[in-house]
This record gives structure tokens, C-alpha cells and sequence, in this order.
């Protein structure tokens, strides 16, 4: 779980990253999910951009990938969502301690 310190770093990383997923009509697709698995074992923090006509709640979608690729959602603000995700192979991002 993350502490307030390593959300806010985590927050000020993906402030500079660009979205590189979008979620649209067809909502969650397990070809989505599994593109987000393996970005997240690549990058370990990606920003996802929830489309106009997803009729979804971002939060929600958040939880769900969240749930199903075992990562953690940093923050959700109007249609983007930032996910983090320690990499299993070789982990890039140094979270703060305290």
C-alpha cells in the first residue's frame, strides 16, 4: 500500500508523462488489461485517459485494473487515471521510505 509521501512522488512523475492508453465505448476488454499488465512490467507508473463516450466512472475502471493487474491506483482527476506497479524483473522507480 502506498503512504502519503510515495503518492505524492509518484503524483509529481506522472504529472510529466503522457497518457498511453484510452479507454472508450467498449469500456474494460481483457485485450486492454492485458496491454495495461505489460505496460506496468515495463514503465511501472503509466497515466490512462478514459474517452467522452466511455459511459463508466473513471474511479471505477481505476479499481478494476487496479484489481486485475495488481496494481495500485496513484490518483484518479476527471478522465485520468495514474497506475503504479513495482516491475517484477527490473524495478526503475525508487519509492520514498518515509
Amino acid at each position: 500500500m502506498l503512504n502519503s509521501k510515495q503518492r505524492a512522488y509518484l503524483m509529481s512523475m506522472a504529472s510529466k508523462i503522457t497518457p498511453i492508453f484510452q479507454i472508450g465505448k467498449a469500456s474494460l476488454t481483457p485485450e486492454i488489461i492485458e496491454a495495461v499488465d505489460a505496460a506496468l512490467e515495463k514503465r511501472e507508473l503509466i497515466k490512462i485517459s478514459v474517452l467522452k463516450n466511455c459511459f463508466d466512472d473513471p474511479r471505477e475502471i481505476a479499481a478494476m485494473i487496479a484489481e486485475r493487474t495488481r496494481a495500485q491506483v496513484v490518483q484518479v482527476i476527471g478522465k485520468k487515471i495514474v497506475l503504479y506497479r513495482a516491475s517484477k524483473k527490473k524495478p526503475v522507480i525508487e519509492l520514498p521510505t518515509k
